[in-house]
């Protein structure tokens, strides 16, 4: 994930997104491509409201200039208005509208997950990348999790890659599986062939005495 969102270069090989190379590109500009993130230790801004947290994924879309801001123009008044409204809008979607003015670090472990997963898609993206967004949840904060993932899949269209340890996510979300042992690649297919697949057994639960 870090290499397909820009945070690292890589040394060898290439990175397409809708046949465009994309290795290389700074973060800022594979975001506007219309791609996502979240990462495995969540990375909120903490002493930030739950609302601005949201708002400021918004900002970058928006072209006023520090004049704008400075002196409140009509255009600048318009479009914070607008983001405030979406923002909120959002929120309630995932059931996080009440929270809207709380610290995002005074949240409940999952639902800083799902904050992070909410403030990733106010970038609007085509693909989001969830990394491990189950890690840390105990069994009910990861049922909840899956219905947060489908509602993405279902209301926005959205292509989803998941890293996940937790098998529960891994077999209630995704279509496709792709599965690493060391590095490297033992098995791909359906949620159905992979439970079947020996070689996923014997690497995940050991062979039989």
């Amino acid at each position: 994930f870090n290499l397909i969102s820009g945070l690292h270069k890589p040394t060898i090989g290439e990175i397409y997104f809708k046949d465009k190379p994309i290795h290389g590109e700074k973060p800022y500009n594979i975001t506007e491509m219309g791609i996502a993130r979240t990462f495995q230790n969540i990375r909120l801004f903490s002493e930030m409201t739950v609302l601005e947290n949201i708002k400021v994924a918004y900002h970058y879309r928006k072209k006023y200039g520090i004049f704008s801001s400075f002196f409140c123009t009509k255009q600048f008044c318009r479009h914070e208005k607008e983001i405030n409204d979406v923002a909120y809008n959002l929120l309630g979607m995932f059931n996080l509208q009440d929270d809207a003015e709380k610290k995002a670090g005074s949240l409940p472990y999952g639902q800083q997950r799902r904050l992070e997963i909410v403030r990733a898609l106010a970038t609007e993206p085509k693909l989001i990348l969830l990394d491990e967004p189950a890690a840390g949840m105990n069994p009910a904060e990861a049922d909840k999790l899956l219905h947060t993932i489908h509602d993405l899949r279902d209301r926005f269209n959205l292509a989803i890659f998941l890293i996940e340890h937790q098998m529960q996510v891994v077999m209630g979300v995704c279509e496709r599986i792709k599965v690493m042992d060391f590095g490297e690649t033992i098995a791909e297919g359906t949620p159905r062939e992979i439970q079947k697949d020996k070689r996923v057994i014997e690497a995940y639960l050991g062979e039989k005495a």
